[in-house]
C-alpha cells in the first residue's frame, strides 16, 4: 500500500517541478508539502483538556503553525475523558486526516486507534506525553522530562537553603519537613519528573536534612490522578491532619505542576500558613501558568518550570512537515523513550527554573507574558 506520507512526498516533488518550470515566483506556497499550500492535507490534533491554560495554548500554537504551513487542522479537546479522546481520534482516522498529533490523556489507552492509523497509512506524532504500549507511534516531541524533575528538586532544595543556585551546598542544614507530590500515573511524564526530582532530593532524605513526616515517599503514594488541583488540595489537607496535627510545620512541598501547587497552597492557607508566624513553605511547580506566576511574583509559590510551548509547537509542526514529505524528522534522542514496545525517536527541548528573581527575564522579555498579565494573574 502506498501510504499518505509517500503520496504527499510525490505531490511535493511534483509541485517543485512545476515551480522550477514556471520560473522564479511560480508555486510560491509556504514550506511543507506542495499539496498543503492548496489546503488538501489535514492534520488531526488531539489535545487532552481545556481546563488547563497550558493545553489551550498548546492547541492554539500547533494549529496556528500548521495553518501557516498550509495545512487544514482538525483540533479536538477531550476534557480529560479517555473515551471521548478515543472517539475523536477514531473520527479523525475515519474522515481521512493525513497525520495525527496526539497529546494523550492516558498514554496506554490508544493502542487500537494507533493500529487503525497505521493500517490507514496515517503517521502519528506523540505530543509531550508519550503514548505507551504501541509500536505505531512514529515520533515524539517533548521536553527533557527527567531534567524537568531535576530542576524541580533543585529549586526545592535551593529555596530551603540546602543548595545554592550553582548546585553547591547551601548554608542551611535542616532538618526540614517536606511533603512530596507526583503527577498522574497514566501520564508517562509523571515518572520522569518524579525520578529526576527524587534523584536530587533522596540524598538529603538519607542524610536526615529532609524529613517526610507523612512517610509517603513512593510515587504511588504521592500520585495525583489527572493532575487535578482539587485532588491535590484534599491530599494536602489529609497530610496536615495526619502528620502535623500534633505539632510541627511543613517547610517545603515538591509539586510537579502549577495546578497541583495551587491546590496545595489553598490547603495550607486554610490551615493558617502564609503569615509571619507560620510562613508558606517552599513550593515548586511546572508550566508557568499565569495564575501561579502571579503567586510566585507575590511570594506565595516559590518556583515553577517554564517549558516554552511555542517552541514545542514549532517542533511538532516541523516533524509533521517532514513526515508528510516522506522524510524522517530530526531526532536528538533515540534511546530514552521506550514505550514498552519500541524506543520512539524523539526531539527534546530544554526548560528553565523560574523564581521571583527571573520572571521578567524568562517570561516578560521573551513576550510569553506581559508585565500586566504577571501583575494581575490573568492572561490577556
Amino acid at each position: 500500500m502506498i501510504t499518505r506520507r509517500y503520496l504527499a512526498a510525490f505531490a511535493a516533488g511534483l509541485a517543485l517541478t512545476v515551480s522550477a518550470c514556471g520560473g522564479e515566483g511560480a508555486g510560491s506556497g509556504t514550506s511543507g508539502s506542495g499539496g498543503a499550500a492548496d489546503g488538501d492535507i489535514t492534520v488531526g490534533v488531539a489535545m487532552p483538556t481545556q481546563t488547563s491554560e497550558r493545553w489551550i495554548a498548546d492547541g492554539n500554537n500547533v494549529k496556528a503553525g500548521l495553518e501557516e504551513a498550509g495545512y487544514e487542522v482538525d483540533l479536538q479537546y477531550a476534557n480529560d475523558d479517555i473515551p471521548t479522546q478515543s472517539q475523536q481520534i477514531d473520527q479523525m482516522i475515519t474522515k481521512g486526516d493525513d497525520l495525527l498529533i496526539v497529546a494523550a490523556i492516558d498514554g496506554t489507552a490508544l493502542s487500537s486507534q494507533l493500529a487503525a492509523a497505521k493500517a490507514a497509512g496515517i503517521p502519528v506524532i506523540s505530543y509531550d506525553r508519550l503514548i505507551r504500549g504501541s509500536g505505531d507511534v512514529d515520533f515524539y516531541v517533548s521536553f527533557d522530562n527527567y531534567n524537568v524533575g531535576v530542576q524541580q528538586g533543585t529549586s526545592l532544595l535551593t529555596g530551603l537553603g540546602l543548595l545554592n543556585e550553582d548546585g553547591s551546598p547551601g548554608t542551611a542544614t535542616g532538618p526540614f519537613n517536606v511533603e512530596l507530590f507526583a503527577g498522574s500515573l497514566d501520564d508517562n511524564n509523571a515518572q520522569f519528573f518524579w525520578n529526576g526530582a527524587m534523584d536530587v532530593i533522596q540524598p538529603f532524605i538519607d542524610s536526615g536534612q529532609v524529613v517526610v513526616q507523612s512517610g509517603q515517599t513512593t510515587i504511588d503514594q504521592a500520585a495525583t490522578l489527572r493532575w487535578q488541583q482539587e485532588t491535590a488540595q484534599k491530599r494536602m489537607e489529609d497530610l496536615l491532619t495526619s502528620a502535623y496535627n500534633g505539632g510541627g510545620t511543613v517547610d517545603g512541598v515538591l509539586s510537579p505542576y502549577d495546578g497541583i501547587s495551587r491546590g496545595i497552597i489553598t490547603a495550607l492557607q486554610n490551615a493558617g500558613y502564609g503569615s509571619a508566624e507560620k510562613p508558606m513553605p517552599i513550593i515548586t511547580g511546572q508550566d508557568a501558568e499565569i495564575a501561579s506566576v502571579k503567586l510566585i511574583n507575590d511570594g506565595v509559590q516559590y518556583s515553577t518550570i517554564f517549558k516554552d510551548t511555542r517552541k514545542l509547537a514549532e517542533e511538532a509542526v516541523t516533524a509533521a512537515e517532514a513526515m508528510l514529505d516522506g522524510e524522517e524528522p530530526e531526532a536528538n534522542d533515540t534511546t530514552t523513550y521506550d514505550n514498552g514496545v519500541k524506543v520512539v525517536p524523539a526531539y527534546l527541548l530544554e526548560s528553565q527554573i523560574v523564581t521571583k528573581d527571573n520572571i521578567v527575564e524568562t517570561l516578560v522579555d521573551t513576550e510569553y507574558y506581559s508585565q500586566a498579565e504577571v501583575d494581575t494573574g490573568q492572561a490577556g
